[in-house]
Parts: C-alpha cells; structure tokens; sequence
C-alpha cells in the first residue's frame, strides 16, 4: 500500500465522517441511490431526500415498479432531475437483469458514470477501483501539483493515471471514503484546511503556495441568458400544469405553460380557455449549469373552461395539492407565494 493510501486510511478511521445514512450497509442498491443523489449535491441536502426514497422505495423492485411521475415528485427540489429519471430507468434494468456486480457493468446504467461506477463497486464489493469526483480532482491536484482545468481531457487523463496508480491493495472501501471525505471536509475549494490535511506533508501545493490556484477553475465563457413567459392559468382554487416533455429542462417534471408569443389571450385560448384578466406577477430568475432563465409568470384568471378536462398532457389541480406535484424548484417556489398572494 502506498504511503499516501495508508495514510488516508488512517485518518479515515479516526477522523472520518461516520453515520451517514448510506455507511450502514453494503447493499448495492442504498450505494446506488445514494452516489446518484450524491452527484453535484452536498450531503447536507442529500439526506432527507435520500430517507424519503428509502421509506418509499424500499428496494430497487419498488423504484421500478413505481411511475416515473412518482419518482420526479420525490425528487423534486433536488435539481439535475435528468437524474432521476435516469434512476428510474436504470431501476426497471436492474428489476429484471439483476445489479451489476463490476464497476464496467455498474457504469454502463443509465446516469452512472465511470467515477460513481467504481464507488459504488468499491463500497458493495470491495472492487479495486478509482474514483475522480470533483473533490478527489481537488485534492490530488494539489497533493501532486498537477496543473490545468482537471475538466481538460489531458490534465484528467493525468489525474485517472494518479488515481489508479495509488489505490491501496487492501481496505479499498475504507480508502474511496478517505478521499471523498478529504476533500468534502480538510481539502475544500476555498480555505483548505492544510493544518488538518494528513498528506500536507507531501503537498505540493501546500510546500509552493499554489493551494488557492490549483486546481485550475474553469476557463470562463460568458453565461447566455434566456427568457421565457409562464401563463398561470387559474380557475376558481385551481391552477393548470403542463408535463415538460422529456428529454429537456426538467424534463417530465409539471410547469406551467408557456406563452408562444406576446398575445397572451391568444396563447389562453389556443390552450382552450378564456381569461377575464391578467397581470403580472415578480419575475423569477433561475440559474441553470450553462445559461441563466429569466420567468415572467403572467396570472390568468380563466373565466370559461372549453372543455370538462384538460388535454393530454395538461392537468387542473387544486391549489393546496400542487406544492407536492412533481415540480422544478421555481415552480414550487411561485405556488407557493401564490397561494399566499393571491388566494
């Protein structure tokens, strides 16, 4: 075993994290659930969803079993919601093919990836595999000096080299939570704490005073910017959604419909519904990975419904039920203070 593996070990078994919701088993299912949740999203946040699911979905034949709908309702809030969906997919394979026992077999799922792959092998079966989270990125950019954006297919195929040439032969589970501990707690983006680090030693970063410029952060591009009109269409306590069509922005999750151009009355009657008046409510602005969305939320008070239901895709629902829709964050966010605006 390397030294800088025996070392995390080490640390790990006196200073790691300990009682997380997920540590208490090797189940690969609970692994599973919890590395997807675990992607881009802190662990803080990561908990009461990852309970929730638990108590819903108790095993991977329930996750399948449920519709897809289902699942995005209990997602809801966490954002990346491609990941859900991918989740249920992957869910309905498993049911049927079993769950793959390698980290190869394991990263072929819809939404795993080759670093999630081998966590998840490496905490339900012991496998010797690398991981290269953005915090393990970190940390060993700085412990060998690597420079350049670790997004760059270069410096990451220096950092998968690393990665694979220093795992341990043995307590392979103990040393994946080393690392992912050591950059989520010691090894952090901003501040370092070098002083609590037990590899500073051989830090090269830390010996040439580059902690703050390594690793590199992403080359900057100019986010675009995009605009969109939500008609929020209301008739006595109830409100009109529309299911996102997936793939796509939160796709399969329910929003409110968009405006096609500025004839809003237009747009309420092209959807079979007319309106006795409208106003603007606060625009919401959202940021997205690659672009930022600026909503402008028109209330529409319908007056006459065309028909008894609303068409495939569309649903009436009540006001007080809505929240709990499988909903993007804005969208629950404005029902909310809608309810409280305008009730």
């Amino acid at each position: 075993m390397s030294r800088f593996a025996s070392t995390l070990v080490d640390w790990q078994r006196r200073h790691g994290r300990k009682g997380l919701p997920w540590q208490a088993s090797t189940d690969p299912y609970r692994v599973w659930l919890s590395e997807v949740m675990l992607q881009q999203t802190q662990v803080s946040a990561v908990i009461p969803y990852y309970e929730r699911f638990l108590q819903r979905f108790p095993t991977v034949g329930a996750l399948a079993a449920a519709s897809e709908d289902e699942v995005l309702q209990l997602w809801s809030g966490l954002g990346y919601y491609a990941r859900g969906r991918n989740l249920h997919a992957a869910a309905q394979l498993i049911s049927k093919q079993g769950f793959p026992k390698t980290a190869d077999e394991i990263a072929e799922l819809p939404g795993v990836g080759r670093s999630t792959a081998a966590a998840i092998a490496a905490f339900s079966f012991g496998e010797r595999a690398a991981i290269l989270d953005g915090n393990v990125k970190r940390v060993l950019a700085r412990h060998a000096g690597i420079a350049g954006f670790p997004g760059d297919k270069k410096v990451e195929a220096k950092l998968w080299a690393l990665a694979e040439s220093l795992l341990p032969k043995k307590s392979i589970e103990i040393y994946t939570q080393a690392l992912m501990d050591l950059g989520a707690t010691v090894c952090t983006k901003g501040k370092p704490r070098c002083d609590a680090c037990p590899v500073s030693q051989a830090c090269v970063a830390r010996k040439k005073g580059l902690t703050g410029s390594l690793p590199a952060p992403r080359p900057k591009k100019a986010v675009p910017s995009r605009s969109t009109t939500w008609l929020v269409l209301r008739y006595g306590g109830q409100v009109l959604l529309e299911r996102r069509p997936s793939p796509g922005i939160w796709g399969g999750l329910w929003s409110f419909p968009e405006a096609n151009g500025k004839d809003i009355a237009r747009d309420c009657r092209n959807l079979g519904y007319r309106v006795s008046s409208m106003r603007e409510l606060d625009e919401i602005e959202h940021g997205f990975t690659h672009f930022r969305l600026t909503i402008q939320p028109v209330l529409c008070e319908v007056s006459e419904l065309a028909s008894a239901v609303a068409s495939p895709g569309r649903l009436w629902i009540d006001l007080a039920e809505a929240g709990s829709a499988a909903t993007p964050a804005p969208v629950k966010k404005l029902l909310h203070t809608f309810t409280r605006r305008v009730a």
